[in-house]
């Protein structure tokens, strides 16, 4: 995420999982930039704080309940402190859905899917995310919102968030080696399914149930993609 002197700064990360890196290669290269400094331990609890507030403030009242001045106050950072993280409050919040993604994706390794195919445990991993976003559909309809917002000037937290995605499918997929072109090229439908099944949702235009078809179908993808020679772990 920006470091306080640069805007436009990543911060350094600790050491990504193998999915984690194989969706950074696919997607460009890793989630820092070349010339990104770490931030300090200060900086990072204090970027920790801006994201809580912006989380529990968006929990609370959705998009409009994310007021930059009020997001400030929660977190106990100057306005103008909180503007060099955060240009302004889509990109807070498309940075909150990574932070949110991030997160699940911690909880989902704990207690990996049980599927025998990948297809499986693709769908499994991705209904349990969505249930914990249904859990909190103002927060969900906050960040989805941002993201539909979001310009150029915000792609590299939209990229972020499409990473943190790739790598949780990934990870569920169990593959034994790289992904091939062909199951990168079917992670992405499935992930711009996934979102769109949130946003369908979340506009009441679409049931948990139907969600739940959308995704198993399109998971189907992953076994058509599949090679004896690169698939994934029984």
């Amino acid at each position: 995420m920006p470091a306080e002197a640069t805007p436009g700064a990543r911060a350094a990360r600790p050491s990504p999982g193998p999915a984690a890196s194989r969706a950074q290669g696919a997607q460009g290269g890793p989630s820092a930039s070349p010339s990104a400094s770490p931030l300090t331990e200060r900086q990072e609890a204090r970027r920790r704080r801006i994201l809580h507030a912006s989380a529990q403030l968006a929990s609370r009242g959705g998009f409009d309940a994310v007021q930059m001045r009020e997001v400030a106050e929660s977190s106990q950072v100057a306005l103008g402190t909180l503007y060099r993280y955060f240009p302004s409050k889509v990109h807070l919040l498309v940075a909150t859905m990574q932070d949110q993604l991030e997160r699940m994706h911690g909880t989902l390794r704990k207690k990996p899917p049980a599927g025998d195919s990948a297809a499986e445990r693709v769908a499994e991993t991705l209904m349990r995310a969505f249930r914990a976003l249904q859990r909190e559909p103002h927060l969900a309809d906050a960040m989805v919102r941002a993201l539909t917002f979001a310009d150029r000037s915000v792609s590299p937290e939209v990229d972020q968030v499409s990473r943190q995605t790739t790598a949780i499918i990934l990870d569920a997929m169990g593959l034994e080696g790289d992904p091939t072109p062909e199951q990168l090229s079917a992670v992405r439908v499935i992930e711009h399914t996934w979102h769109s099944a949130l946003i369908t949702w979340l506009s009441g235009r679409a049931s948990i149930a139907q969600v739940r078809i959308d995704i198993e179908t399109v998971c189907r993808l992953i076994d058509l993609t599949t090679r004896p020679d690169r698939g994934p772990r029984a």
